[in-house]
C-alpha cells in the first residue's frame, strides 16, 4: 500500500506540474499584443515586388560572377550593398565602415579575405538593445566550365529582402516612427563555406551579444519547394527555430502572421529529429549557439537548389514580397513592444 500511495501522489503532482506548464505557455501566448498595426501596414506596403525584382536581377547577374566568398564578384557585391546603404542614408554601426573585414587567416589556407556588410538604425527608447536581421549574400561562384551559379533564391532573395526592410524602417524613422530598439541589418559572407561570416560576427559583434534581442535569418524565400510543387499551394513559409529558445518569439511570429498575412507557417523542418538538419545549416545557428532566440525563414529546396539554373526569372516576386513583409512586421514587433523578448528555454 505504501508504494501504491507513493505512485498515486507522484501521478497527482505530475499532473499538476503538467497543467502548470500548459498554463504558463498559454499565459505567454495570451500576453502577445500586436502593436502599432496602422504603422506596420503602411510601412510594409513600401516593400514592393518591383524594387525586389530590380535589386535581385542586378545582384544575381553576370556582373557578380556567382559571389563566391573572397572572389572579385563577392567584393563587387559588398560594394553594391555598401553604396545602397549610403544612398539610402542608413548609417554603419558605431560610425564604423559598412564592411566588417574577415582576414584570410581566419579561414586557413586556400581562402581569401572577405567581408560582412552591415547597416544600422538606432533605437529611440532602448538603443542598446539590438534586433539583428540577417541574410547571406555569397554563393557558389563559377564552376570549372565557366558557368555562373547565380544564386537568385540562394540567397539573393534574402539579401534584397533585407535591403527593402532597411529602407522601410528608415522611412518610418524619418516620419517620427523610429524603432524603440535598434536594428542591425547584417549581410553575411562565407555562409556557403560553413557559416563562417556569421561565426566571425558573433565572435566580433558590433554590439554585445548580451544585448542582442533576437536574430531573424533569411535564407531562400523567393521560390516554392519540391513538396509544395508536388502537393499544390505556394502561400507558405517554413519556420525553423522559433520555439527553441523563446516561447514568446514563436507566438509573436504566429500572431503577426495571423494579424496581417495568413501565410501557412510550416514547422516540419523545426523537428529536432529532422534528417535535413536545417536548423544547423544557416547563419541563425551561430546566434542560437549563444542563446540568442532565432527564426530561420526558408522556402525549402527546389530543383534549382545549388545549380546554375537558380536564376532571377524563376523567382515568385509576389510571394517574395509577402514573405518579406512578414519578417518586417515581426521585426517591428520585437523592436517596439514594451518588454524585451523573453528567453525561457536555455
Amino acid at each position: 500500500m505504501k508504494a501504491l500511495t507513493s505512485i498515486v501522489v507522484f501521478l497527482v503532482v505530475g499532473a499538476c506540474a503538467t497543467q502548470s506548464y500548459r498554463e504558463k505557455i498559454q499565459d505567454i501566448k495570451d500576453s502577445v499584443e500586436i502593436i502599432e498595426q496602422d504603422d506596420v501596414e503602411a510601412y510594409s506596403k513600401t516593400i514592393t515586388l518591383n524594387e525586389l525584382r530590380s535589386h535581385l536581377y542586378f545582384l544575381a547577374s553576370d556582373r557578380f560572377e556567382g559571389r563566391a566568398s573572397g572572389s572579385k564578384g563577392q567584393k563587387l557585391a559588398a560594394q553594391f550593398l555598401k553604396s545602397y546603404y549610403q544612398r539610402e542614408d542608413i548609417p554603419a554601426p558605431n560610425g564604423d565602415d559598412y564592411l566588417q573585414i574577415i582576414p584570410s587567416s581566419y579561414f586557413g589556407k586556400g581562402f581569401a579575405s572577405t567581408e560582412n556588410v552591415y547597416a544600422f538604425i538606432e533605437g529611440e527608447e532602448h538603443p542598446d538593445e539590438v534586433v539583428v536581421i540577417s541574410a547571406h549574400y555569397d554563393h557558389e561562384g563559377i564552376d570549372k566550365s565557366g558557368r555562373i551559379y547565380y544564386g537568385a533564391d540562394d540567397d539573393a532573395s534574402g539579401t534584397v529582402a533585407l535591403m527593402e526592410m532597411a529602407q522601410a524602417f528608415k522611412m518610418a524613422k524619418e516620419d517620427g516612427n523610429g524603432p524603440g530598439r535598434s536594428i542591425l541589418f547584417l549581410h553575411t559572407t562565407a555562409e556557403e563555406i560553413g557559416l563562417q561570416g556569421s561565426r566571425f560576427y558573433t565572435e566580433n559583434p558590433a554590439f554585445p551579444l548580451s544585448k542582442t534581442v533576437a536574430n531573424l535569418n533569411i535564407d531562400m524565400i523567393g521560390r516554392v519547394d519540391n513538396y509544395y510543387m508536388k502537393n499544390g499551394g505556394d502561400d507558405y513559409i517554413y519556420i525553423i527555430g522559433s520555439d527553441r529558445l523563446s516561447t514568446e518569439l514563436h507566438y509573436i511570429n504566429e500572431a503577426v502572421n495571423s494579424t496581417y498575412f495568413d501565410l501557412e507557417l510550416d514547422y516540419r523542418y523545426n523537428d529536432e529529429d529532422d534528417r535535413n538538419r536545417y536548423y544547423y545549416r544557416s547563419d541563425h545557428y551561430n546566434f542560437a549557439r549563444h542563446n540568442i532566440p532565432v527564426i530561420f525563414y526558408f522556402n525549402g529546396e527546389h530543383p534549382d537548389y545549388h545549380r546554375v539554373t537558380d536564376t532571377p526569372d524563376k523567382i515568385n516576386y509576389e510571394l517574395l514580397a509577402k514573405r518579406t513583409r512578414l519578417i518586417f512586421a515581426t521585426a517591428w514587433q520585437l523592436a517596439n513592444q514594451e518588454s524585451r523578448l523573453l528567453v525561457d528555454k536555455i
